[in-house]
């Protein structure tokens, strides 16, 4: 299972991901679009100013902040990783505006390699609702998928869980009729 964000570097998949926070992808691809045609590479955003990028992101929620960060972020990988996106998740995490769950996605979906899961808030309603955490705490449900699931599977564990809280399992209504898991969930209204 993949990313439904649109991206063709370890960059964009930064940007996009970056974007995304407490925002519909479907909005995000729509500013990418735009944006990732426009400037292609990590300098050309380092050498931006944050009004250049608002012109791109003011469609996007917090928009402000995460486009001072994008910048931060061309800037110190330019400085400090040689204009690579690095690929461990400390060095990720370094990054302004670069929290566990996006070093996560980044780290899965363009390096290929898991150090963690992404956790959003899909995976904090579906995980409480199949009754695997009793937490809203991203960390600690990181910490307890990470134990329960094989590593091989914590990135694929991620995009799944993230279609299932968007698409049946959502923070607002459950659709326990069509849920592929409602013969083993404690909280599903179907009873079987």
């Amino acid at each position: 299972m993949a990313s439904s964000l649109n991206y063709s570097s370890a960059w964009q998949l930064l940007v996009a991901t970056m974007l995304s926070a407490q925002s519909q992808d479907r909005q995000v691809n729509v500013v990418t679009k735009k944006l990732f045609r426009d400037h292609g590479d990590i300098p050309d955003y380092a050498s931006m100013k944050p009004s250049e990028l608002y012109n791109y992101t003011k469609s996007i929620g917090l928009y402000r902040g995460k486009s001072k960060n994008i910048i931060l972020s061309a800037k110190r990988i330019m400085s400090d990783f040689n204009g690579k996106v690095p690929s461990t998740i400390k060095e990720l995490e370094s990054l302004p505006g670069v929290g566990r769950k996006t070093a996560n996605v980044v780290q899965y979906n363009w390096f290929g390699k898991s150090e963690g899961i992404a956790i959003d808030t899909h995976c904090i309603t579906v995980c409480n609702r199949l009754g695997l955490a009793k937490s809203t705490n991203p960390a600690k449900i990181e910490k307890i998928m990470m134990q329960i699931t094989e590593r091989k599977d914590w990135g694929n564990v991620t995009h799944l869980f993230i279609a299932l809280g968007r698409d049946v399992c959502t923070a607002r209504a459950k659709h326990c009729e069509r849920c592929v898991l409602k013969s083993m969930c404690p909280s599903s209204t179907v009873k079987i």
